[in-house]
Order: structure tokens, then sequence, then C-alpha cells
């Protein structure tokens, strides 16, 4: 799942080394385990943003299969 977060990153121009999204990672989990009541907002965000990479990585596929093929 790491990965595909990190790809998507890239893709819209964001780089980030796998120990600071470790550490990312570890500050929300703690941000979500003193403060639950921002659980659903934490969640929901992560939902969005990886349902938006998967479209664009989907999409993307699919126009390079496209522009190979016609």
């Amino acid at each position: 799942m790491a990965d595909v977060v990190d790809k998507g990153l890239r893709k819209i121009g964001i780089t980030m080394s796998k120990p600071a999204l470790a550490i990312l990672c570890i500050i929300f989990g703690i941000v979500v385990l003193v403060w639950r009541d921002l659980l659903n907002i934490v969640v929901g965000i992560f939902l969005l943003i990886q349902g938006i990479l998967l479209l664009t990585d989907y999409l993307e596929l699919r126009n390079q299969q496209q522009s190979s093929s016609g």
C-alpha cells in the first residue's frame, strides 16, 4: 500500500522518502489515538486521497493502452 501511495504522490510532483512517510503515519496514528474525534476526518481524508490516486493511475494506464493500440 505504501508503494501505491508513493507512486501516486510522485505523479503529482510530491516526492517523499519512505522513512518520512513512516514518521507521518506514526504521527497520524498518535493523533487518532489521542483525539478519537478526529478519526473520522483522518480516515476520510486518507480514503479520498487514496481513491483519487487510484483513479488517476487507472486513467493513465487506460490512456497508455489506447495510445499504443491506436
